[in-house]
């Protein structure tokens, strides 16, 4: 028998969660279409932080009084709720990091520095800044090569090419997004991955992204190592992911020298914790730790299959809406996308477009989304973005489509 289709997002009771969604932008209600940048935090964020500050704030780790063993298990909490929210194998595969950007700079620095010179890093054309850069800085530091696999007209990875970069067998290491975020692309990382461990390279996917809309698992994929945001799953900043295979983390050296990633110091040398700690130096992110995994749990207690359901609707909703402007141009035309749209407007600077939204209250991104080669490969210095979230509806989207009109009119 079929299984039954999950049931419909309420989408009206996820905005009542939302505190900030209630208030109006220069007298117009507030639609926000801007939370593939960072995504607001529902009420059950906001108040686990705020019952952890008000009623047992301490330094974790090291304390032995009530207050610190308490705020450890709470703070450890979210690792095991990070690990059950990605099947990983064991809870020490969760490192816990500021963000995607300072996961990916700790592999790139840690793991990196085990690749041999000449060893290759493939990439996709699509990549964030967060996942070339650091890449860059390992080739000038460390003598590899660092490729590119280029994306085609539609906006996905053009695969015979990715293939011919992998064919020489000195890429050691592939690292590519899980869904762009520019133009909500899905890369094909079942795929990816064993086509990379076929050649014996090892696979990091940037996830920041596509756990938002979709659930992950990284025994099936199969990867290497994950990374991802806990700001853009509605959860606060500050606080991020990398999951990576226990036998990786055993082999890579630490990332930051200090406290908490040593096992014993003397003038003379140290020696180092037990992964995941081994890379956790310092105080870590306690209230945010804490927020986060409230955020888990606000997620998964609506149900990834709902959130993906709704999610894919307004995504076609707003492709039809948008597309039936003239001189709207939107980017990419992948066949798997997520709920993000870049378009850009004939005549129009980006800017000039997220300004005039914005004076009707629709909050929309504006620039090159720190993708910059990517605006390049599509001729463009710059798009507006409009991405959705659990508590985005239609209506927003109708909002956005006509007021476009009339911004469109504004610059014929």
């Amino acid at each position: 028998m079929d299984s039954l289709p999950p049931p419909p997002l309420d989408v009206a009771r996820v905005r009542a969660d939302f505190p900030i969604l209630a208030q109006k932008i220069r007298g117009k209600p507030l639609v926000f279409l801007d939370s593939a940048a960072s995504a607001q935090k529902p009420r059950a964020v906001i108040e686990a932080m705020r019952a952890a500050m008000e009623t047992q704030y301490a330094n974790v780790h090291r304390g032995l009084h009530w207050m610190s063993e308490r705020t450890t298990d709470a703070y450890e909490a979210a690792r095991d709720a990070v690990a059950a929210l990605m099947n990983a194998r064991e809870r020490n595969e969760v490192v816990f990091v500021r963000n995607s950007t300072e996961a990916i700079n700790l592999v790139a620095y840690s793991y990196g520095a085990l690749l041999r010179p000449g060893q290759a890093v493939l990439i996709s054309g699509m990549e964030h800044h967060s996942n070339l850069v650091p890449w860059q800085l390992l080739r000038d530091r460390h003598g590899i090569e660092l490729r590119v696999a280029p994306v085609t007209d539609a906006g996905e990875l053009n695969w015979p090419a990715f293939e011919n970069a992998l064919a020489d067998g000195k890429v050691g290491l592939v690292a590519i997004t899980h869904m762009s975020n520019v133009l909500g692309t899905y890369t094909p990382v079942e795929r990816i991955v064993r086509a990379a461990h076929a050649v014996g390279a090892k696979v990091l996917l940037d996830g920041s992204q596509a756990i938002v809309h979709r659930k992950v698992d990284v025994q099936a994929l199969d990867c290497d190592f994950y990374a991802w945001t806990g700001h853009k799953l509605y959860g606060p900043t500050g606080i991020g992911v990398l999951w990576a295979r226990r036998e990786l983390l055993e082999a890579m050296p630490p990332f930051l020298g200090g406290g908490e990633m040593i096992s014993s110091v003397t003038y003379a040398r140290s020696t180092w914790a037990a992964v995941p700690h081994k890379f956790e130096a310092g105080t870590p992110a306690i209230i945010e730790g804490i927020g986060l995994k409230a955020a888990i749990e606000y997620v998964q207690a609506l149900g990834y299959e709902a959130i993906a359901a709704h999610e894919r609707a307004l995504t076609e909703h707003a492709l039809a809406r948008l597309s039936d402007i003239e001189g709207l141009r939107i980017l990419g035309a992948a066949q798997d996308r997520g709920g993000v749209v870049s378009f850009a407007l004939a005549g129009a600077h980006a800017h000039d477009v997220a300004t005039l939204l914005d004076r009707q209250g629709i909050a929309v991104r504006a620039g090159h989304h720190c993708a910059e080669p990517l605006m390049h490969r599509f001729g463009l210095e710059s798009t507006a973005r409009a991405s959705f979230g659990i508590y985005t509806t239609r209506e927003e989207i109708d909002v956005l489509a006509d007021t476009l009109v009339r911004v469109r009119e504004f610059f014929a």
